[in-house]
Parts: structure tokens; sequence; C-alpha cells
């Protein structure tokens, strides 16, 4: 596997070493000590996630506060996807800044994004099914979304002109990052 830091500190992507031959091919997706020697902490998964979506539907920016903080492990076990990750840390010398990947079948690439980060996806294709394992549990109560749209994290989402993403009620009315419950405050590290 190969495991190296993102643009964003924080955020890892995840390689995982293939092998195909005339069957098809074989893949180790997760190793937990190779990743926890990588991002210099062990990390404990407690639940798998899985969703299918349709081409132009945009889930996020979700996250949970303590003491339900959650990481997560995204990957796409079918289609394409820009998977984005900002960074909600109040303090962080990268508050508000954000980091996008392209995640796919055909590239297997998957992104560890830690708690304190937003997380949120855009479907390219027909179709995509996102596995991703967490950290923490879903808890409603610590449940948090901000603005796709905020003009404040000025994320680039690949939509054509005038196009708009199929979003929840939820995430349509989600607060604006000033207004959003964040994490914090956040004094050490990047």
């Amino acid at each position: 596997m190969n495991i190296r830091p993102a643009a964003l500190p924080g955020v890892w992507l995840v390689e995982p070493v293939v092998h195909e031959d005339d069957r098809g091919y074989f893949m180790e997706a997760f190793h937990e000590a190779d990743f926890a020697a990588a991002i210099g902490q062990p990390i404990r998964f407690v639940q798998d996630n899985q969703s299918g979506s349709r081409r132009g539907v945009l889930r996020g920016l979700h996250y949970q506060l303590p003491p339900h903080a959650q990481g997560k492990l995204v990957r796409v076990l079918r289609g394409r996807i820009l998977d984005v990750a900002v960074d909600l840390r109040r303090g962080s010398t990268h508050f508000g800044r954000w980091v996008a990947h392209e995640l796919s079948d055909d590239n297997r690439l998957q992104v560890w994004i830690p708690p304190g980060f937003a997380h949120g996806f855009l479907v390219l294709s027909d179709h995509a099914e996102v596995l991703y394992k967490v950290t923490a549990h879903h808890a409603p109560e610590a449940a948090r979304t901000v603005r796709w749209d905020d003009p404040q994290l000025g994320i680039r989402w690949p939509l054509a002109a005038g196009q708009a993403p199929v979003l929840s009620a939820r995430d349509a009315s989600a607060p604006w990052l000033a207004e959003a419950e964040v994490f914090g405050p956040y004094t050490c590290g990047p």
C-alpha cells in the first residue's frame, strides 16, 4: 500500500497495490498496522457505511461533533466521485481550507479524512457506490452539516454552468460556515 499525505495536513491518500492477471485482480484494501504506521496513530473503525447515488448527487458537507467525531476512510466500489474534505478545526492554520480528490473504481484510491473535518462528494458517473469506514457510530445529536456552496469555502465542484446538484433537504438547508457549529478550539499541530 502506498499511503501519502494529501495537500491538506491530516488528510491522507491510500493507493493499494493491485495484483492483476487473466482472472481479474486482488488488492489489500486496508491493513491496520501499515495504516497506523503511515499516519502516525492507531485507528479503530467501528462501522462501514455504503451509499449508492446517481450522477449529480452531492452528499455533504457532513461531520459529527465530539465526543462522536468521525474519521472516515473513503473509497469507491463502482463509478467515480469528486471527494472533498474541509478542515473545520477552529484555531487550525488550515481552518476552512479544503482538498478534493477524484476517487473511482478505476484508480482505486482511498482518502482518509480525520475527525475535525467535514466530508462531501459529488457523483461524476451515471452511478456510484461509495464505501466508507468510520471511527465512531452515527450519532444524530452530534451530526452537523455546512453549505456545500459556501463562498467562504470556495469549493470548485465540477458542475456545468447553471447546473444544480441533487441535494437532500438537510444539505440544501445547511448553515453557512460562519453560522455552523464547528470543532475547537484547536491548539496543536497544523
